[in-house]
């Protein structure tokens, strides 16, 4: 069984979209096996993070903002690609880093996810963007 899921972003951040996951699982009928997802987009990625402190998400936008900074910033330079503004080719580099797709084992209909896990979309482009993310769950043989 596979869906489309459809984030809203508002700019750069975490999006944290674990209820609809958990929701397309109970749709496929519980069970086990393993989803995957997958983001369908280069400037943005996927991670599973913390989700009870936002100060994790404070920090992770801060850390990404000071590794790769836009491409106006003086250390920036010797990017080329600058054809949608400066914090193109930079998104680029921040989805290069984390991962576009992840890989959750299911355990009796729920993500065998950790208490204080949650599934996020990483937007890393400054303007709002619609986001799609392929759910697939493979039921174990």
């Amino acid at each position: 069984m596979h869906d489309i899921l459809t984030i809203r972003t508002a700019g750069q951040g975490l999006y944290e979209f674990t209820r609809p996951v958990q929701a397309f699982l109970r749709e496929a009928g519980g069970g086990d096996g393993l989803l995957t997802l997958f983001c369908q987009h280069t400037s943005c990625s996927l991670l599973i993070q913390e989700n009870a402190d936002p100060d994790v998400q404070t920090d992770l936008k801060a850390f990404f903002r000071r590794l790769v900074p836009p491409a106006d910033d003086s250390s920036m330079r010797y990017l080329v690609h600058r054809t949608e503004g400066p914090d193109d080719m930079p998104a680029h580099i921040r989805a290069a880093l984390t991962q576009v797709s992840l890989s959750i084992p299911v355990i009796g209909g729920r993500a065998a996810l950790g208490t204080w896990q949650g599934v996020y979309l990483f937007e890393h482009r400054d303007a709002p963007h619609e986001r799609r993310v392929v759910v697939q769950f493979q039921p174990s043989a």
